[in-house]
């Protein structure tokens, strides 16, 4: 019969060590949520609007005054796009919201950088 190794017990504090230096590492390496600012020249009136734009297929929030801006729009082979930041983006049908009050008498794109265009209000008609 043989008899068990009897167990290390001084390596037993350290794996418990390493294992919670480990956690707190991946929780401290975490991304924290940032806030995003409103640009400087938003208009804070505006901000009702742009918290009532709801994406159509969950009506949960896609967009506030700090994800949306003011940008030109044209219609290319029958599809909307905006210039993003000096880029011409193609604006997927399904995240255009069909609203007739955009008050800002431009078309409007919500967006991050992180996850591209959130929602797109077309320019009020002239």
């Amino acid at each position: 019969m043989s008899v068990p190794e009897a167990r290390d017990d001084k390596r037993m504090p350290q794996s418990r060590l390493a294992y919670a230096a480990a956690v707190l590492a991946g929780v401290a390496l975490q991304p924290l949520p940032i806030s995003a600012a409103p640009p400087p020249d938003a208009d804070p009136t505006l901000a009702p609007w742009f918290n009532s734009l709801r994406q159509p297929w969950t009506n949960a929030l896609c967009c506030s005054v700090a994800d949306c801006r003011p940008v030109e729009s044209r219609l290319s082979d029958g599809h909307y796009e905006a210039l993003i930041e000096g880029e011409w983006r193609r604006v997927p049908d399904h995240l255009i919201l069909n609203r007739n009050d955009n008050p800002t008498g431009r078309a409007i794109a919500c967006w991050t950088p992180q996850v591209g265009i959130l929602c797109f209000v077309r320019a009020p008609e002239s």
